[in-house]
């Protein structure tokens, strides 16, 4: 009977709907696996599509192409056994589905049983739940096979392979997206699940971004102990490789009491199907398997990183090459060029200016200064003349009215035309720079600077911004971020003297208020028991439900909180409930 298992997860960064290339990187991946001696290699959920694919699933075609290239995968698979994830197809019906593929064939192809349905998921959409777990023999090893969700609920798939089905190892392939905390989150219950079903957890998790999601790897190796034997780096591909001593599960449920009585007790939620795949010798001594320690980022940088991944997989993966930003001195469009530069170099960010006759000397100072310690372009292009042309064009139309924010939103509107102009003429994606808090309550304008391909900060809490910034500046050594930038009062400069807390709560109450409110779902009487003046507290929430159509309008971004707007938190435009 084996003793032991070489274990390769392939953590690798997919493309949605790149077939081809996903084939081709599975392959590439599959044999660093057999050059480290693996006897198994297990890919991301849905590797072969891309994750998540959304209605692409609706189309015959794609599933159909998708199921083409599973087979030309199986083909070329030989000793070392391949947990693939694609979409099946059958009797009309589309499943999320892992296949076991082994020595060219296709040995089985498990169907995710558990669908989630809630926040960013919507499987319940595309995938019909599947009816049986598996089992598979592997050279006297028994592994359960199952698909993300099915190891967050408790009990059901994990449970019924590892006790009736005496699965000593439970698969678990994934693409569990990023947000802060998550991380923590999911060890906490893959140690849970590891101990509660006395085996070991494998869990391989997807890396990259897809449009708002950003996937951070995170893979585990957990023992029957609940220890973590091996972990995959966050935000990069890797392969990690574990030898699994099976004795140590095989001791541990020989001589726990415990397990034997829930042996007895447990019966199997689903059906159970037991492959056993062909039996084999080894022929050659597997190489040593290098000493790997990764530990895990500490906050601001796992943030950092989040959002650097996810800006340069959105401008890559939709065939950008440059971005360009509008660098206002501020500390929000600050963070987003130092972000858009660590993610893509700084020959492939442009930073332009563009002041008016509001616009502070130290603003633009602080603007140039940036640039030249990113080492990004830097262009200045005014707007005071084409702001006296609006205003003239529309004096007669105008007369007798006073001066408002019609006037400010027109500063912002020339703006935007003036990055979209760039963006058309030499195929820069524009990035826009609003935080979550402005985001939240409509601090911004509508085509003006909301207009651009993708908000990198959309999801940061003005709060966060400055504490990233701080970070950044920290893991350079130097003030990469202008000191003044970090410590002026932060503001619009659309009028005279403007300031953000003419119009809004200081950010240190504004903050705290949206994250009850938007992230928690608090009501105003649960949020004003946390010390915040009620008034305050009905402001924001009003500010928030009436801009509902500001954020649908915007372009997507990152998500970093467990409740970003978008895919997260859907609410109607045309809604008369209030509080």
């Amino acid at each position: 009977m084996a003793t032991t298992i070489r274990i390769a997860q392939a953590q690798i960064n997919t493309t949605v709907g790149d077939l081809a290339g996903n084939r081709d990187k599975i392959l590439a991946w599959v044999k660093k696996a057999e050059a480290a001696g693996a006897d198994l290699v297990i890919f991301p959920e849905l590797a072969i599509t891309g994750y998540p694919p959304e209605d692409l699933l609706l189309r015959p075609s794609f599933v159909a192409d998708n199921l083409r290239m599973f087979h030309e995968i199986a083909r070329q698979i030989g000793r070392t056994t391949a947990i693939v994830g694609f979409a099946d197809r059958e009797d009309g019906q589309v499943y999320n589905a892992a296949g076991l593929l082994h020595n060219g064939r296709v040995e089985a192809i498990y169907h995710k049983i558990q669908l989630p349905n809630y926040g960013v998921f919507d499987e319940k959409r595309y995938f019909l739940a599947g009816q049986n777990v598996l089992v598979f023999e592997r050279n006297d090893v028994l592994l359960g096979l199952s698909i993300c969700e099915d190891i967050w609920v408790p009990g059901a798939v994990t449970e019924t392979q590892a006790f009736p089905g005496d699965a000593e190892i439970i698969l678990n392939i994934s693409a569990s997206p990023y947000h802060r905390g998550k991380g923590h989150e999911r060890l906490d219950l893959l140690k849970t699940r590891a101990r509660e079903n006395y085996a070991f957890i494998v869990y391989t998790n997807l890396i990259g971004g897809q449009d708002e999601l950003v996937f951070d790897g995170m893979s585990f190796v957990i023992s029957p102990e609940g220890k973590v034997l091996a972990q995959g780096r966050q935000f990069e591909e890797d392969l990690i490789l574990t030898d699994l001593d099976l004795e140590a599960v095989r001791d541990l449920r020989r001589n726990d009491p415990l397990f034997l009585h829930k042996k007895f007790k447990t019966r199997a939620t689903f059906p159970i199907e037991l492959v056993r795949l062909p039996e084999f010798e080894e022929t050659a001594p597997k190489p040593s398997l290098p000493q790997s320690q990764v530990k895990p980022l500490k906050e601001l940088e796992e943030v950092y990183q989040a959002l650097v991944l996810g800006t340069r997989d959105y401008v890559r993966k939709n065939g950008f090459q440059k971005v360009v930003i509008g660098l206002s001195g501020g500390i929000d469009s600050s963070l987003v060029a130092t972000i858009a530069t660590d993610a893509l170099g700084p020959e492939n960010v442009v930073g332009v200016g563009m002041p008016s006759m509001y616009s502070s000397r130290s603003s633009i100072e602080d603007a140039e200064a940036l640039a030249r310690n990113l080492g990004i372009p830097f262009h200045i292009i005014p707007i005071k003349e084409i702001f006296d042309v609006y205003l003239k064009a529309l004096a007669d139309i105008f007369a007798g009215k006073p001066q408002d924010i019609t006037e400010e939103n027109l500063q912002a509107r020339i703006r935007g035309n003036l990055l979209m102009a760039l963006s058309n003429k030499f195929g820069w994606l524009v990035l826009t720079t609003g935080n979550k808090s402005e985001t939240s309550v409509g601090y911004s304008t509508l085509y003006g600077d909301t207009a651009g391909g993708f908000a990198v900060i959309k999801d940061v809490p003005k709060l966060l911004v400055y504490d990233l910034s701080k970070y950044r500046n920290r893991m350079a050594g130097r003030l990469l971020i202008p000191e003044n930038v970090l410590v002026k009062p932060p503001s619009a400069e659309l009028r005279p003297n403007q300031k953000d807390e003419d119009s809004l709560p200081p950010y240190e109450i504004l903050d705290p208020i949206l994250e009850m409110f938007v992230e928690q779902e608090m009501g105003p009487d649960e949020i004003v028991e946390h010390g915040f003046p009620e008034d305050v507290v009905r402001r924001v929430i009003q500010m928030v439900d009436r801009n509902e159509y500001k954020r649908r309008q915007s372009p997507p971004g990152i998500k970093i909180t467990p409740r970003a707007f978008g895919k997260d938190r859907r609410m109607p435009i045309t809604n008369r409930y209030r509080f």
